[in-house]
């Protein structure tokens, strides 16, 4: 998990809680997007641990979004 999700951990209200919790999100996506380009854009030794990297970043952003949608 990512410093925000910490973060929202410690959150002074629901609202700052929401926030951190969009701005992990949004951080699981980016990470997904940036290993996703690395693997496509470098020939990598083991394409196998890039795609294991990918599958974790898409089921960190589908906890973190079910995280948000029961927190709503």
């Amino acid at each position: 998990m990512d410093a925000n999700y910490v973060e929202a951990n410690e959150a002074l209200g629901k609202k700052d809680f929401l926030m951190r919790i969009r701005i992990s999100r949004k951080e699981a996506k980016e990470s997904a997007y940036w290993i996703r380009l690395i693997n496509e854009t470098n020939s990598l030794d083991n394409a196998d641990d890039a795609q294991r990297l990918m599958q974790e970043a898409n089921e960190l952003k589908k906890i973190i979004s079910s995280i948000l949608e029961k927190s709503k």
